[in-house]
């Protein structure tokens, strides 16, 4: 292998991102308290110019840092995916924290800290780089999980996820000791070119640590039997933070996800498919059909995202350029329908999430038209009909998968699509063929202006990608290089 030198430059997006954290801290404490409504938009700031920091190295192949990070698209376009839903979670945010009187400082921090872990994350070539970046999203997002302080949900969403993700992280890192006792090294490459020249299907160890690592893997993006966790935690979460989890966290877990399987273990692909083409099966069944049950609209999404966790996992299971492809534009679409979904329930909610039941937003599409216009646009797209983002995600997803062979993975991924049109149609329904018994409370526009602003930009990208999905697909072909050979 030849050992890269450290350039700063291919750090740019992450370094930003810390800079702008340390300053939304040292900020936190010089400014008077009448200024820190102040903090979020300095914290967009940052996030935009590391999106453009990202958009300048784009095309770039290269390793880095003695060849532990990658700059290739497919770190870029997931740091992207992944700065899109830190800005929309940060535009609805101010709001919501004002409301629940729980507006500190140190909440912007922590996002951009959780942002800059995710990025680190996706870039990794190297399992300790990718274990830290894991590890530094998930203590912020843990604190997040628990930040409405004063309310006993919101304290359990964070220990439930703090116990459980500490479950999931050392059944991942005990899976990536036994890789490396194997294979003898971190490094992915260095992984993938041992297993390519040695007979190893039958080594004891390299089988527990590959199932031991799908373990972990699969606690991070919610897929069954490991989602245990998601719901309650989507529930009791600040609800900023359950779309900033649903959106980012997701995004980057399936980055992870991707590298190390479609590259570092792709020669043993027979080994692990058959898994993940079970895994995927279960956990989109498993997510659709509990939803159809769910009252409470974040629960019901928070299955959604089970479900959604079980179509992104046909990706990994066909394993080609197209299908990773397929799975970045997903991942986008996804981010922004999803986010877009809690966004609308931070403007319906009262304080303590109250007022967030399938029942309470009767008749929202004759009170709001603008919020019930944008909620439809979220449901439709969930549940994948044209001409939306989600329509066409799932048609690159499907279509990668039929190609490969895996036409009865498609089938199912169909099937469940059509189950899935019950209950996302069913809040469409409400809106505007139900009217609501009591009088709702009105959502006032101008103190909850950050929060419209980030649904109405997520509702419009969801119908623009849409319409023109092609252009988003080309650049997301260009993703696919996921490690470069060794020079």
């Amino acid at each position: 292998m030849v050992v890269s030198s450290p350039d700063l430059g291919a750090l740019a997006p992450e370094i930003i991102v810390t800079l702008g954290a340390l300053v939304v801290l040292v900020l936190d404490f010089a400014l008077p308290r009448k200024y820190l409504f102040l903090l979020p938009y300095v914290s967009l700031v940052f996030v935009a110019l590391a999106g453009w920091s990202c958009l300048s190295l784009w095309g770039r192949q290269e390793y880095h840092m003695y060849n532990m990070l990658a700059l290739d698209n497919l770190r870029l376009i997931m740091s992207l995916i992944v700065l899109a839903g830190t800005a929309l979670a940060l535009l609805m945010s101010p709001p919501y924290l004002k409301r629940e009187e729980i507006e500190y400082g140190e909440y912007y921090a922590l996002v951009l800290f959780a942002a800059l872990g995710m990025m680190v994350m996706a870039a990794g070539l190297n399992l300790v780089v990718i274990f830290v970046g894991l590890e530094t999203f998930s203590i912020s997002v843990y604190i997040l999980s628990a930040f409405a302080r004063g309310r006993l949900p919101s304290y359990e969403a964070g220990m439930k996820y703090l116990l459980i993700g500490s479950f999931a992280t050392a059944f991942l890192l005990y899976g990536m000791v036994l890789i490396y006792a194997a294979t003898g090294s971190l490094f992915l490459t260095d992984i993938k070119r041992f297993l390519m020249t040695r007979p190893v299907l039958g080594d004891k160890l390299l089988t527990a640590g590959l199932a031991l690592m799908i373990v972990g893997f699969g606690f991070k993006v919610a897929a069954f039997p490991f989602h245990v966790w998601t719901p309650d935690v989507y529930e009791g979460a600040p609800t900023p933070v359950t779309a900033f989890m649903a959106a980012a966290v997701k995004t980057a877990a399936f980055a992870a996800f991707a590298r190390v399987f479609m590259t570092a273990l792709s020669p043993i692909q027979p080994l692990w498919e058959p898994i993940l083409w079970w895994l995927a099966v279960l956990t989109m069944t498993f997510g659709n059909f509990v939803a159809i049950a769910q009252t409470n609209v974040k629960r019901m999404l928070a299955y959604s995202s089970i479900a959604h966790a079980g179509y992104a996992l046909i990706a990994l299971v066909a394993g080609t350029p197209e299908a990773l492809a397929a799975l970045s534009f997903y991942m986008l679409a996804y981010t922004l329908m999803t986010a877009g979904a809690f966004g609308a329930v931070v403007l319906l909610s009262g304080k303590g999430d109250t007022n967030s039941n399938i029942y309470d937003i009767c008749g929202l599409g004759f009170r709001f038209p603008w919020l019930g216009a944008a909620v439809t646009v979220f449901m439709v797209s969930l549940a994948g009909i044209p001409p939306t983002a989600g329509f066409f995600a799932k048609f690159y997803l499907f279509s990668a998968a039929v190609n490969r062979g895996l036409v009865s993975l498609a089938v199912v991924a169909v099937i469940n699509s059509v189950v899935s049109v019950y209950y996302y149609f069913r809040v469409v329904v409400m809106m505007y063929m139900h009217r609501r018994e009591q009088e709702a409370p009105s959502v006032p526009l101008r103190t909850y202006a950050p929060a419209a602003v980030s649904v109405g930009i997520a509702a419009v990208a969801v119908l623009v990608i849409g319409i023109l999905p092609s252009e988003v697909l080309e650049l997301a072909k260009t993703s696919v290089v996921l490690a470069l050979t060794p020079r």
